[in-house]
């Protein structure tokens, strides 16, 4: 891998910078805020910045950047695959817990629901995440979908993605903007007061962590080589694209032979007893 010290140095600065993130996060709800509750009050509002924190901005950026970890290039994409799959779906999940929790603090307290941009383009990061996590799932880790199917929606579910990474940490960004505008009265959010500085670096972790990630994943030659793949799976005849239809292995082991060398094994070893047989006959 071209440059793997440097990728080494970013990837461990993003997990430590995104692992900051989260407790900065816990550290402001619990110190600053009332804590974690679920019960229609402030804590129950502070599962927000948490929740998000945690699975729409920490888990989806390892989730994003899972193929370019090159110890897993030996590994079957199909694993790779269901890593990637499994580590959105947690995003997703803990996201719509989150806006659970904001919709329930808002109905209670009588407080009217999307009316602000961040919640506008937050319901809308969403939305879309759920909609690219459908859609991954259905052609992308599901045998069915043609090969020709997979390889046009590959450039914009790439995109989408990153897109929606993107999103998600500048709405983070406006959310806490408008919270500590909201909470911070006595002294104001204008006077940068503890609270204030605490959660502008924790937005600056945040914006550093997702940099450092897009970083990563938009470089060329740390992405995962096609050669690696073709030599753990066996093209499939009749596919175009044998490393996309071949990924069924799960095991990332480099001292199994491949298929294609044990079939040539085997087809050498009837070779050898035909002739044996065609030997013992001459000689009757």
């Amino acid at each position: 891998m071209e440059g793997y010290g440097r990728f080494l140095v970013l990837l461990v600065s993003a997990l430590l910078l995104g692992f900051l993130s989260v407790l900065f996060a816990l550290a402001w709800v619990f110190h600053y805020r009332e804590g974690l509750s679920w019960d229609g009050g402030s804590a129950e509002f502070n599962w927000h910045p948490v929740l998000i924190i945690t699975g729409f901005v920490f888990i989806q950026g390892i989730a994003i950047i899972v193929y370019r970890l090159p110890w897993t290039w030996k590994c079957s994409k199909l694993l790779i695959k269901f890593i990637h799959a499994g580590l959105n779906t947690i995003a997703m999940i803990l996201a719509i817990v989150s806006l659970v929790a904001v919709f329930d603090f808002h109905n209670a307290k009588n407080i009217p629901n999307m009316y602000s941009l961040h919640s506008w383009i937050g319901l809308t990061a969403v939305l879309f995440y759920a909609l690219q996590l459908v859609l991954g799932f259905a052609v992308f880790l599901l045998p069915f979908a043609p090969v020709s199917l997979r390889a046009s929606l590959m450039p914009i579910h790439i995109y989408s993605g990153l897109l929606i990474f993107a999103t998600v940490i500048a709405t983070a960004l406006m959310g806490f903007t408008e919270k500590l505008i909201f909470a911070l009265k006595n002294p104001p959010y204008s006077t940068s007061p503890p609270e204030a500085i605490f959660v502008n670096t924790l937005g600056l972790f945040i914006l550093v962590f997702g940099a450092l990630i897009l970083w990563m994943v938009t470089r060329p030659h740390w992405k995962r080589p096609p050669e690696q793949n073709s030599k753990i799976q066996q093209p499939n005849v009749g596919t175009p694209e044998g490393t996309e239809e071949g990924s069924t292995m799960t095991d990332c082991s480099n001292t199994d032979k491949s298929d294609v060398e044990f079939n040539s094994e085997a087809a050498a070893r009837k070779r050898n007893l035909k002739l044996d047989e065609v030997g013992q006959r001459s000689t009757m």
